[in-house]
């Protein structure tokens, strides 16, 4: 694809990007996070995935809204609601062959910890095909869809934004890098039609074979 001529920064998200969405680690992540909030804010469960998804819609992740409402420590709590099952993820290699075919630095920048994107991709077979990973630890813990989180991993790495491309399963975390002059790529199974979108894909392997 001409589009993708100019590339060498390759930028991926984790969950529900480079997994299938049917392997739905979220609802062992979702489940731990309320838990959580009922522990640190000690509020019933009700009342604890309430304050989740708030936080979720008003500062992109709930663990930023409880560092902002409540000053989280955000390093145990990571560590936590990350504590989950992978045994059911499988190994792709040839997803790994097509990422790795990719010319120049490829990068994951998730809302997760590193810790726990490292733990995902060795479980997928992808360890191997990234120069560097980024989670929201690497960003002051100011999550996507902030641009000053994409700010941050863009300084951190070297890369010029102007030549690198997104990879995300959600829309509102590519309007930011749309701004910063990256190609931007959906990954989900419904698609969207938005100015801040480039390309929309079901499938990353089978789009990363088109890029040859």
């Amino acid at each position: 694809m001409q589009d993708f001529d100019h590339v060498r920064a390759w930028i991926f998200d984790l969950d529900n990007t480079l997994y299938p969405p049917e392997a739905d680690l979220f609802a062992q992540i979702e489940a731990r996070m309320t838990e959580c909030v009922m522990r640190a804010l000690d509020v019933d469960r009700i009342e604890a995935d309430r304050l989740r998804q708030d936080y979720w819609g008003r500062y992109g992740t709930t663990l930023a809204g409880l560092m902002a409402e409540h000053d989280l420590d955000p390093v145990p709590y990571m560590a936590d609601v990350h504590d989950i099952m992978l045994d059911h993820l499988l190994v792709d290699p040839l997803l790994a062959a097509r990422i790795a075919a990719l010319p120049g630095r490829r990068i994951v920048f998730t809302n997760g910890s590193a810790a726990y994107a490292d733990r995902v991709l060795r479980a997928r077979g992808l360890d191997h095909v990234f120069h560097a990973v980024y989670g929201v630890e690497h960003a002051g813990y100011r999550p996507k869809p902030e641009r000053v989180a994409f700010d941050a991993v863009i300084a951190l790495d070297g890369i010029a934004a102007d030549r690198a491309a997104m990879f995300e399963d959600m829309s509102r975390n590519l309007v930011a890098p749309h701004e910063m002059g990256m190609r931007t790529i959906l990954v989900s199974p419904v698609a969207e039609t938005a100015p801040h979108i480039h390309h929309h894909t079901t499938d990353l392997s089978d789009f990363l074979s088109r890029l040859a």
